[in-house]
């Protein structure tokens, strides 16, 4: 079904960082943005386009600058972010969906972490963001009332055990934007993360139990888990003008799952589940 357009982003420009495939939050941001009127850059490592199919999101988007770099490359971004200043021009907005634990992907438990692939971790999915605000400032590509919005999850603040270091990355993600966004509020640019329910997407089919963790929170958030186009929805009302004094705040998307203790649903299931007297 075809959703409505508000023209939300009408006149906005911005780039997004790490759409992979149809199932990638960020490939449903920006699609969202595109529907509600923004231009935009699309950016992912070399490797990642050749594995997913970010070419064609950019031809939806109307042939978005499709521009090749690692987020964690210094001299990488400095160049992607001189050649969105020629392509596009200055914007007004960057959304940060990039995230990725070895770790996870190898099934290495917390206590037995891998150290280098801890680190890279914490460089691909939080110092990233760092990196990618620092070299947009520095080249004068971001405009003054300007938005940045990062992706995260609850493991920032509770410790949800099958994803790892991930939980580490997350609260370092939320730090960070934090602490940029208490730098930029003199150009009245907000910087906010969205700490969005258990989606599946190509990242999160990687950790275990993964869909146990998705049934747990669909059971317990009163509204049940939000999806990747939801999640788009409501990134497009941080980008837009209408929240242009949120600020430093992690926001949830989840359903209510955040605020909740137990739901009806899942205590009948724990209930039924329990061997009954004299059996």
């Amino acid at each position: 079904m075809t959703q409505t357009s508000y023209g939300l982003l009408k006149g906005k420009k911005g780039i997004i960082f790490g759409p992979l495939n149809e199932q990638s939050l960020g490939w449903k941001i920006a699609l969202a943005c595109h529907r509600e009127g923004a231009k935009l850059a699309i950016s992912n490592v070399a490797t990642a386009l050749k594995m997913g199919n970010t070419a064609e999101l950019a031809r939806i988007c109307g042939q978005a600058p499709l521009l090749v770099a690692d987020a964690t490359s210094d001299d990488e971004l400095k160049a992607l972010f001189a050649e969105l200043k020629t392509s596009l021009g200055e914007i007004d907005f960057i959304v940060h969906s990039v995230g990725m634990s070895a770790n996870i992907r190898k099934k290495i438990p917390y206590e037995s972490t891998n150290y280098i692939f801890y680190n890279k971790g914490l460089e691909i999915s939080a110092i990233s963001l760092h990196k990618i605000i620092r070299y947009a400032l520095e080249a004068g590509v971001l405009k003054d009332n300007g938005s940045i919005v990062a992706l995260s999850y609850i493991g920032a603040q509770r410790v949800f055990s099958q994803y790892n270091d991930m939980n580490d990355a997350k609260a370092l993600l939320e730090a960070i934007a934090r602490n940029f966004g208490s730098r930029l509020a003199d150009r009245g640019i907000r910087v906010n993360t969205v700490s969005q329910s258990p989606t599946r997407t190509s990242a999160g089919s990687g950790i275990s139990n993964f869909d146990a963790m998705y049934e747990y929170a669909n059971l317990l958030a009163p509204l049940g888990n939000a999806s990747g186009e939801e999640c788009a929805d409501y990134v497009v009302t941080l980008l837009s003008d209408l929240s242009r004094k949120v600020t430093m705040q992690n926001l949830y998307h989840d359903g209510g799952f955040s605020s909740a203790g137990i739901s009806e649903k899942l205590l009948g299931l724990l209930e039924r589940s329990q061997p009954k007297a004299g059996v």
